[in-house]
């Protein structure tokens, strides 16, 4: 299981996005965490786990080659279909290095 997998699936549903990223920037931003800001090295950490953490959800979300999936935090790649115009193939020749 991921480590923020919970953030993940809380930034998957619409009514909770908002929140989520509201709540987040408010973290970020307030005096009261879970490390004090004052100490050095180590207050700042958990401010940039959730940093990270919020930046990739917000990519994933407003990113326009992710929006065609039907869900934008699918672990696995959407695969396109062979009818579709925009697959190109490419042909290699390849030898194999004994």
């Amino acid at each position: 299981m991921q480590p923020f997998g919970w953030y993940r699936a809380l930034m998957r549903h619409p009514q909770y996005r908002w929140l989520a990223i509201l709540g987040s920037l408010i973290y970020l931003v307030s005096p009261i965490d879970i490390a004090p800001d004052i100490i050095p090295l180590v207050g700042q950490i958990d401010d940039i786990i959730l940093l990270t953490v919020l930046f990739s959800a917000v990519m994933q979300i407003f990113s326009p080659a992710i929006q065609s999936s039907s869900d934008p935090f699918d672990a696995e790649p959407s695969t396109r279909s062979s009818d579709d115009p925009t697959v190109q193939t490419v042909d290699v020749k390849a030898t194999s290095v004994d």
